[in-house]
């Protein structure tokens, strides 16, 4: 008899098969995408169809290898929702390393939490998020969603390439929308070295790309956005938390945005008024009043966040400021703007990209809701003055590196305009070391410093004045790290707001300072500003490379050593002049126990091709051996 045993294979193959993803494996994974890579997006698909001016829906399809324990930070599982945004539906999935099925997770199974920043007393965002934990790796994820909402203001950029350290194998992007509303897009990084795929009618765009290799992040690197291809879109006809908008370019936005958020904010009770005017007086000058108006918002108000429907982007009414006494950055820069306007001064709402993220600038030709924070312009004569109206102790006028250096947005009646907020030069940024010391026979020091910051180096110190002794030295031992057992016996700080500068006197000691070999004691002359920076080396850059501010250190110290010791051995000093900056330091022989040391350090703002990193790794290499080169001194 014979058996047919075709079936029986056919039925054993299924069964094996079963649940078995081929394409999901990471054997399948070439290997020019594995190279550099915690994690690799095997297939990145988006649609979104806005079906009209307040009604759009976002499917996605997101298919991530996390190849080790690094890549689970480019794994996503999570998704936000408020009044507006509905999910309508999210799953995910998880294969092992051969692509086999292991579990989907339902919505059950994700966890439903406030989005909460830490400092919003009030906020409905929501967020649905899977935590999950690997068995082992690699293993791949699924992760499916939808969401449905009335905010048409704001469609996602596509980011071919999700960060550093991760390759896409496969991605894509398409936008279907209604021909009356007018899609904007920008499209900016786009090079040879990235092959993108694109495709448009009257009705769609879309986008796609595929094996895009990962990439290392290199030292002094430009940001992300300015390094990578991205798309930005934006709809001409839009809606916001029930607020129609239509805008086709900057002025037109800011027109929008004056008229529907800011218009019926205004009002300042009479009592305030009144008040007002009697700090006020008799002064005319618009400065000097913005100066007492400032001052009064600094210590009548507080920050908080709060992040509720339309006030995530419209600031409280100005009287429930002045009467709660609260709010956040848009409530205390429009309140402070209704103050001023009310005692007869302009000044004019703007929106930045605040802190040290990656997007810093609004796009100056793309107009669309941008920015993440704002502050205040008062415009005098021919210059403009910046106000941050969340702080209590910032000096008036004076922004910092929060909000220095960008591209804004300032919101006028007629219309909004895009400005570029003040530069700090390298000679703004300027902190000048003055000091003295004394080397023990035993090998101490004992000195006197007086440090003075202006600029960006005043924005670094002030708050020293704030913190507790024990923080004040810590941060000082951590300032001179290379001064070991030091010891501050004294601190004097004093903080001129009107100057703007910072001063800092100190007097310190440590024990054992120079080292003392048979008689012989060895020690760094620049004992207070030594720079040891050095960047990376690389045997092959990729990308160019970015000082974003620049600086100027000033010093000069009077070292004495002991009597009846003579110098055996004195360091030369060095003078170097390139396009990166500037760098001088002498030490001049006053008398037989007294030595001058001088010197100046520019650092110069810049953003350099990959081909001159090597010079500017030498210039940092020069200054980091030469301030700490040593001085030799023996006994007579």
């Amino acid at each position: 008899m014979k058996l047919n045993i075709l079936p029986f294979f056919i039925l054993l193959f299924s069964a094996l098969s079963f649940g078995q993803k081929t394409e999901y494996s990471s054997l399948t994974i070439p290997d020019s995408l594995k190279q550099n890579a915690n994690a690799v997006i095997r297939s990145n698909e988006m649609n979104i169809d806005i079906v009209s001016q307040k009604s759009m829906t976002i499917s996605s399809t997101v298919v991530t290898t996390v190849l080790n324990e690094l890549g689970l930070r480019s794994l996503d599982l999570s998704e936000y929702y408020d009044k507006n945004t509905k999910i309508t539906s999210i799953e995910a999935s998880v294969y092992d390393s051969s692509g086999k099925f292991l579990k989907t997770y339902k919505r059950k199974d994700f966890k439903d939490t406030s989005v909460a920043d830490g400092v919003s007393i009030f906020n409905d965002n929501r967020a649905l998020y899977l935590d999950y934990t690997p068995i082992t790796y690699p293993f791949t994820m699924v992760f499916e969603t939808e969401i449905e909402t009335s905010n048409t203001a704001f469609i996602q950029p596509w980011k071919p390439i999700n960060g550093y350290l991760v390759s896409t194998e496969k991605t894509s992007f398409t936008i279907n929308f209604k021909a009356e509303l007018n899609l904007h897009k920008k499209e900016v990084n786009f090079s040879s070295k990235y092959p993108i795929e694109k495709k448009e009618s009257p009705t769609s765009v879309s986008y796609s790309a595929k094996n895009l290799v990962a990439k290392k992040r290199e030292e002094l690197s430009p940001s992300f956005v300015e390094t990578f291809p991205m798309v930005y879109f934006a709809l001409e006809k839009f809606e916001l938390e029930h607020v129609e908008g239509q805008a086709n370019n900057w002025n037109d936005f800011g027109k929008w945005y004056y008229n529907s958020l800011l218009a019926d904010t205004e009002e300042i009770p009479q009592e305030t008024q009144s008040k007002l005017k009697q700090l006020i007086g008799s002064q005319k000058d618009p400065i000097e009043i913005a100066k007492i108006v400032y001052k009064y918002v600094q210590e009548k108000t507080r920050y908080v966040s709060v992040q509720v429907g339309i006030g995530g982007w419209k600031p409280m009414l100005a009287k429930d400021v002045d009467k709660l006494g609260y709010g956040d950055c848009k409530a205390l820069s429009n309140y402070t703007r209704c103050l001023l306007k009310s005692v007869g001064v302009t000044s004019y709402y703007t929106v930045v990209y605040a802190g040290h993220d990656e997007t810093k600038d609004l796009l100056n030709d793309f107009a669309s809701i941008q920015g993440n924070h704002i502050i205040l312009t008062l415009p005098v004569d021919k210059d403009l003055v910046w106000l941050e109206c969340t702080s209590q102790i910032l000096p008036f006028g004076f922004q910092g590196d929060f909000t220095d250096d960008r591209n804004v947005l300032l919101v006028k009646p007629e219309g909004g305009e895009i400005v570029k907020t003040k530069v700090f030069t390298e000679h703004d940024n300027l902190k000048t070391t003055k000091g003295s010391y004394q080397i023990t026979e035993k090998g101490d020091l004992l000195g006197k410093v007086s440090m003075i910051s202006k600029g960006l180096e005043y924005n670094s110190e002030f708050r020293n004045e704030r913190l507790s002794r024990e923080d004040q030295i810590k941060n000082y031992k951590e300032e001179f790290d290379n001064i070991n057992n030091l010891k501050i016996n004294k601190i004097n700080l004093s903080n001129n707001k009107d100057k703007i500068e910072f001063t800092e006197d100190l007097e310190l000691e440590a024990e054992g300072y120079a080292q003392n070999t048979g008689g012989k004691l060895m020690f760094a002359l620049n004992a207070f500003d030594q720079n040891s920076y050095v960047p990376k080396k690389y045997k092959t850059r990729e990308f160019p490379f970015q000082m974003e501010r620049g600086y100027t250190n000033e010093d000069e110290i009077e070292i004495t050593i002991p009597d009846r010791f003579a110098i055996e051995a004195k360091p030369n000093g060095v003078e170097q002049d390139s396009e990166f900056g500037y760098y001088k330091i002498e030490f001049n022989t006053l008398s037989p126990n007294k030595i001058f040391c001088k010197r100046k350090l520019v650092l110069k703002k810049g953003f350099y091709d990959k081909s001159k990193y090597e010079n500017y790794r030498k210039f940092r290499e020069t200054i980091a051996k030469t301030d700490n080169s040593k001085i030799v001194i023996t006994k007579a």
